[in-house]
């Protein structure tokens, strides 16, 4: 998974959060609104939400794994490959200095 991937998944996430807490709001708002089609549309609206907020910690724990899978894989090859991590990690710190140095 790319970082790209990452950001974007965690900004669905803190945006279908904004949505549910919203949503929840608004519920808490309409709370002494009567009528059938009121009451209907609250049932849908509660059901929805608390379907997605499983879904949501779902994906959180998913990505949590995943994020913990690629940390463990990292670990091992460092562990592996000392050097080769040293090294890489100097030309990754030269190329930040040389980027910073040239302004």
């Amino acid at each position: 998974m790319n970082t790209e991937t990452a950001i974007t998944k965690e900004k669905l996430t803190q945006d279908l959060k904004i949505v549910i807490a919203d949503a929840e709001e608004l519920l808490r708002a309409t709370a002494s609104q009567a009528g059938e089609k009121v009451v209907v549309a609250r049932e849908k609206i509660q059901d929805s939400l608390h379907r997605a907020k499983v879904k949501l910690a779902e994906a959180e724990d998913v990505m949590m794994d995943k994020t913990k899978q690629a940390a463990r894989a990292t670990d091992e090859y460092v562990h592996e490959n000392p050097w080769k991590a040293v090294g890489a990690a100097a030309g990754i710190g030269l190329i930040i200095g040389l980027l910073i140095g040239r302004r």
